[in-house]
Order: structure tokens, then C-alpha cells, then sequence
């Protein structure tokens, strides 16, 4: 099942997956004139925000919608439509950042060697991205629901949620020393009020989602919307997401 981005709709609903990645912004620490590789830019505002401290910044992005939108938002920095499974960067970065990206690239592997060929000797990278119990009671609900609707098969999970000691020992096998792995807890408020979860399954869920019958797909999302409401994440006001994340700061060796 293929994940499908609609760019203009993540920015105005999703925008706090780049307000949670401020934070990152400042782990980087980003120095004038280094050359940064933000892997997996999205709609290319935490890339803008890292261009302003005055490194070369170059996005890439899987999603040809994403780079687009990249692209008129900030027309003065470089975006490329890129796998991060495999892209390796013609001239090595003095620094990678990764924020919210690294979950969807299910071959972890291949995204660890690509950054790492990509980064020169004595290059940071930071990244945070889904850890191993990251939306645990949604993904239950979703599987719950799915064969509560006689939905056929089973969902295909289309994320990479690693312990910390899987990515860790991922990263060391590519040549990347690691200096920091923290699991964090982050209880996420979602906007859109009463519409919120489902508006997070349409965006983040679509690609499971998108190839069942219309009446298949809504009876799936109604039965996780009650599932859901049962263990809190609905407080009668706003939704939240059961977000664990992963944070990592490594040097190429």
C-alpha cells in the first residue's frame, strides 16, 4: 500500500510535527555556511528555519507534493524529490537533520548507510522520529476495527518504530557513532476539534486505508474513533496521539 501526501492539507493540519522539531533546530545547532542535509523536508519549514542561521541547506523529500510546496513556500533554498532509503549526496554534508521523517523509511538499513555516505568524516546527524511504542493505542484500535469490519486481510503498517537499542546498533553497523539516544514520551494534541483523529488517520493512515471499499474504509474509522475515545485520547474536546518518540545525535566516524 502506497502512502500518499496531500501537502497543503498536512500543512493546515499537521503543522505541529514542524513546532515539535524547534526543539531539534536547536540540538543541530546549525553553523553559518555548513552545509546541511534536512532528510525527509516535508513542506520545507524546519529546512527555512535552518537556513537562517546561515547553513546551506538542501531538502529532500520522497513526495513530489511535498517538494513542490516546498519549493514556492521557499523558492531561494534547494529541494529535491529524493528516497532517503538510497540518495547519497554528491558532496558530503557537515551535518544531517531528520525530524518526523525516518519512520517512514522502512528500510532502516538502507536510510542509515545513505546518511552515513552522505555525511563527511566528523558530521553530525539529528533526528527524531517514531520509537517502538510510538501510537501503540491507535495502531491497536486500527487493527481492532479492521476486523470488526470484516476489512480483508490485515492492516500493512507502513512505519519503522525501532528501542532505542535496535536504532543505536543500526547506526554504530553504518559508521555512525552515537552520542545521544533518548525514548521521550510526547502526548500529542491534535487540531481540528472533534474531526481530529480523523484527520490524522486521512493523512498519516492513508496509505492503509486507501485501498478498502469507501463504506469499508468509513466503518474502519468510526470503530477506531469509539475504540480510541475509550482509553482517553478523546477528553470531549480535542483528540490526542499516543506519540513515543526516538531522538538521536550521532557523528560519522
Amino acid at each position: 500500500m502506497t502512502q500518499r501526501w496531500h501537502a497543503q492539507g498536512y500543512d493546515e493540519s499537521m503543522a505541529f510535527v514542524s513546532r515539535y522539531g524547534g526543539e531539534l533546530v536547536e540540538w543541530l545547532n546549525a553553523k553559518a555556511g555548513e552545509r546541511v542535509l534536512d532528510w525527509g523536508c516535508g513542506t520545507g519549514d524546519l529546512a527555512a528555519e535552518l537556513a537562517r542561521t546561515g547553513a546551506v541547506v538542501t531538502g529532500i523529500d520522497g513526495s513530489a507534493d511535498m517538494i513542490a510546496r516546498a519549493r514556492v513556500k521557499y523558492p531561494q533554498l534547494d529541494w529535491r524529490v529524493a528516497d532517503g532509503q538510497s540518495y547519497v549526496s554528491e558532496e558530503p554534508a557537515d551535518a544531517i537533520f531528520s525530524n518526523a521523517a525516518l519512520h517512514w523509511m522502512t528500510d532502516a538499513e538502507g536510510a542509515a548507510a545513505s546518511m552515513s555516505a552522505s555525511l563527511r568524516p566528523g558530521g553530525r546527524l539529528v533526528a527524531e522520529f517514531g520509537a517502538a511504542g510510538n501510537i501503540r493505542l491507535i495502531r491497536e484500535a486500527l487493527g481492532a476495527s479492521w476486523t470488526a469490519a470484516l476489512a480483508p486481510g490485515a492492516p500493512a503498517w507502513p512505519w519503522y518504530f525501532p528501542t532505542v537499542g535496535e536504532y543505536a546498533s543500526l547506526l554504530e553497523r553504518a559508521g555512525l557513532e552515537v552520542r545521544t539516544a533518548l525514548r521521550v514520551d510526547r502526548p500529542t494534541p491534535l487540531s481540528d476539534g472533534e474531526q481530529g483523529m480523523r484527520v490524522w488517520l486521512a493523512t498519516f493512515a492513508n496509505g492503509i486505508l486507501s485501498g478498502l471499499a469507501e463504506e469499508v474504509r468509513e466503518a474502519v474509522v468510526a470503530e477506531t474513533e469509539r475504540r480510541l475515545a475509550e482509553t482517553g485520547l478523546w477528553d470531549g474536546v480535542r483528540w490526542t496521539a499516543d506519540y513515543e518518540r526516538l531522538r538521536i545525535v550521532a557523528v560519522k566516524r
